[in-house]
C-alpha cells in the first residue's frame, strides 16, 4: 500500500488500469473529478468523500489522462474516451445504476453519460459544470494551458480561489509537485491545446438532449467563479426540467473546497432524500 492517499484500489475498467476509491455503503455515487493540473479523485474530492461515505457508497475514479490510472499509449482524450471509461468503472464493479457527481469537467462526462445510458443514472449534481456551449474564459484558458512551473500553479490557484486565505504556499507547492510527477504534465498539455475554444465544444452535450434529461438534478455554482461562467449553471437549470438551483456567494470554482461543509451536506441531503 502506498502512503499518498491518491493511491487507492486498482481495477480494470474499458481495458485501462484504474486507481480509484471505494468508501462506505448503500446507494452507490460516482464522484467525477475536475481538470485541473496535477487533478486526481482525491485531491478534487478529499473533503467530500470522507462525509459523504457515512451515508452511501462513493466511487472516486482517476478518469484516465488523470491522476494514477494508466495512460495508454494512443489513447485519444476525448468525451467519448471519459464517458466509456466512467461505464466501464461501473461495469467492472457490478453497479447497475448510480448516482453521478461531477466537478467541472467531470459535469460534462456526467451530463453526457445521463443521455447516453439514462438507465445507469438516478440522480445527477452538477457542480461547475461545463457540458453546453459558452465562451473560453481567460480563468479555464490559464488552467487548460498551464505549463509547470511553482509560480504558474500559484497564479491559477489565485483564479480558482475567491477566498486567498486558502491559497497557501505549502497548497501551491503541494499541487505543483503532483503536477510534475512522470506523465502527468505529458498527459494534461495534449489533452486541451490551443486555440482551446474547441474543447469546450468538443465537451458541450446537444442542447435539446440536455432537456431531455429526467433525473433529478441539483446544480451548484460559485457566484465568482472565474474559471466557469456562473450563466453556464443557470442555463442548465433551464434546461433541465426536473432541476434544483444553489449558488454560493463569496465563492470561486472551489465549492467542494471553499464552502466544503455546506456543500456537503446540500450533496448528501439531495442523493439520500426519499
Amino acid at each position: 500500500m502506498s502512503d499518498n492517499p491518491e493511491i487507492a484500489k486498482n481495477i480494470s475498467a474499458a481495458g485501462i488500469m484504474t486507481n480509484y476509491h471505494d468508501l462506505g455503503s448503500g446507494n452507490p455515487v460516482m464522484f467525477i473529478h475536475g481538470s485541473g493540473p496535477g487533478v486526481s479523485a482525491w485531491v478534487n474530492w478529499r473533503l467530500t468523500i470522507p462525509e459523504c461515505a457515512k451515508h452511501m457508497r462513493v466511487i472516486a475514479p482517476d478518469m484516465v489522462g488523470f491522476g494514477f490510472t494508466e495512460r495508454p499509449n494512443g489513447i485519444h482524450y476525448e468525451l467519448d474516451t471519459w464517458v466509456e471509461h466512467a461505464v466501464g468503472v461501473l461495469d467492472a464493479l457490478g453497479i447497475d445504476r448510480t448516482d453521478i457527481v461531477g466537478n467541472s469537467f467531470g459535469g460534462a462526462i456526467s451530463l453526457a453519460l445521463a443521455i447516453r445510458y439514462p438507465h445507469r443514472v438516478r440522480r445527477l449534481v452538477l457542480m461547475g459544470s461545463v457540458g453546453i456551449p459558452f465562451d473560453l474564459t481567460p480563468g479555464l484558458d490559464a488552467a487548460w494551458g498551464y505549463e509547470a512551473s511553482l509560480p504558474a500553479m500559484r497564479n491559477l490557484l489565485d483564479i480558482f480561489a475567491y477566498d486567498r486565505t486558502l491559497v497557501t504556499d505549502e497548497l501551491a507547492n503541494l499541487r505543483y509537485r503532483a503536477s510534475i510527477q512522470p506523465g502527468f504534465q505529458e498527459s494534461f498539455a495534449s489533452m486541451f491545446p490551443a486555440p482551446r475554444q474547441r474543447w469546450i465544444d468538443a465537451l458541450a452535450s446537444n442542447l435539446q438532449d440536455i432537456e431531455g434529461i429526467s433525473n433529478d438534478t441539483l446544480i451548484i455554482h460559485g457566484r465568482e467563479d472565474k474559471i466557469i461562467p456562473l450563466d453556464n449553471s443557470l442555463r442548465l437549470h433551464h434546461l433541465i426540467k426536473r432541476s434544483q438551483l444553489h449558488v454560493f456567494g463569496g465563492c470561486g470554482h472551489w465549492t467542494q473546497i471553499e464552502h466544503g461543509a455546506r456543500f456537503n451536506r446540500l450533496v448528501c441531503d439531495f442523493l439520500t432524500e426519499q
